[in-house]
């Protein structure tokens, strides 16, 4: 089957967490700046949570992009991502709320963890599927950030115990490193030869 309605489901799901995410930010009591003061952690956590399903929607978005067809297992595999994904509003009302104590913090990077580890396990779920000389597989490659991002990832979660900060500073830079552009699966695609159309697009 086609990827659309996977992706489509995908989207609204994605759209669904932010939205619960941003009705659950605490209304400040009282109208001076000061009085965001006490909220500040829990906008802090929003917005890096914001940050973090804005980049498994981009990515996600991106990987289907190289993808032609799916299957059974690779929709079990989608869902298995978005579980994870729906995991994160709640984590991060609870790390806001507690002002990123060690426990929360732990938790938060489990789910960050095991999203990671979902998604890696949606991409080779496509590339079983598609085979090593497809598209997804072409433009992945080596794919350093995927292999190192779940190890920053389990060590914010040992430190959050010894420094809750620590943690949430290792969350967030694995989300800026994200944030870099990265274009091989746009090459890719943009390389693919037209129906017709025979060897490299170059």
């Amino acid at each position: 089957m086609s990827t659309e309605r996977m992706e489509a489901f995908s989207d609204g799901v994605i759209a669904i967490l932010i939205t619960v995410m941003v009705l659950g930010l605490p209304i400040p009591h009282g109208t001076t700046w000061a009085a965001l003061h006490n909220a500040l952690p829990a906008l802090l956590t929003y917005v890096l949570s914001f940050v973090y399903l804005g980049i498994y929607w981009n990515n996600h978005h991106h990987m289907l992009q190289a993808t032609d067809q799916v299957n059974g297992l690779i929709l079990w595999a989608n869902l298995h991502l978005l579980f994870w994904l729906s995991l994160i509003p709640f984590t991060t009302a609870w790390m806001g709320e507690n002002h990123f104590a060690a426990v929360p913090a732990a938790a938060y990077g489990i789910v960050l963890l095991a999203a990671s580890l979902a998604y890696y396990t949606l991409q080779r779920a496509i590339i079983r599927d598609q085979g090593g000389e497809s598209l997804l597989a072409a433009a992945v490659g080596r794919d350093l950030k995927g292999n190192v991002s779940p190890l920053l990832y389990a060590s914010g979660i040992g430190l959050s115990f010894l420094s809750n900060w620590i943690a949430v500073a290792i969350y967030a830079g694995v989300a800026l490193m994200w944030l870099v552009p990265d274009r091989r699966l746009e090459r890719t695609v943009a390389d693919r030869p037209t129906p017709g159309q025979s060897g490299s697009a170059h």
